[in-house]
């Protein structure tokens, strides 16, 4: 079975990118980024109202962090500390030696290709540094940017679940999209 350790933290870096790890000085990108309704339109959790939620969100990515049960990093352009949105792994699974991937970009950075490139960087990632077989992601089927940069970036549509899960009162569908290791 796979052993994760997620220290020291490592920063990442791709040809525009740094992915570095998030803090509470990143509080106000979080918020507008989670209590967004277009940015969380196809995430299934509620939004954050205010700084205090944003902070609760930011000691979760840390708690996860800090016992190696999932990782989240911060995009950030080189030169430019701001974050621009978050992409990690969650729902890791060490035991089938597989994890979700998943990403969010602040509206404003949309259509930039910095999402596939740091989906690249992180599936590399996966599979070099974290000995992962198999990498997946759970998007909702209207998703259609999300379908495409998974798509752009080699996986392949697994699974469409119907009505598979509960939230705010409706059932919603999920697809699934996975990379084996080449």
């Amino acid at each position: 079975m796979l052993e994760f350790n997620f220290h020291p933290f490592p920063i990442i870096e791709t040809d525009r990118l740094l992915l570095r790890r998030i803090t509470n000085d990143d509080v106000n990108e979080v918020f507008e980024l989670r209590s967004n309704p277009e940015t969380m339109k196809y995430i299934p959790r509620p939004l954050v109202k205010n700084n205090e939620d944003a902070l609760a969100h930011i000691a979760m990515i840390d708690e996860k962090i800090e016992t190696n049960i999932g990782i989240n990093w911060g995009i950030t352009l080189k030169g430019n500390s701001k974050l621009l949105g978050i992409i990690g792994y969650y729902r890791m699974q060490p035991e089938n030696y597989r994890a979700e991937i998943g990403y969010m970009l602040l509206p404003e950075f949309h259509g930039k290709g910095i999402i596939p490139e740091a989906v690249n960087r992180l599936i590399a990632y996966g599979f070099n540094d974290m000995k992962l077989h198999s990498i997946e992601a759970v998007i909702d089927p209207e998703n259609q940017a999300s379908e495409k940069v998974l798509q752009k970036c080699g996986f392949v549509k697994e699974a469409h679940f119907k009505e598979s899960e509960f939230y705010e009162g409706r059932f919603l569908d999920k697809v699934i999209y996975s990379l084996l290791e080449r």
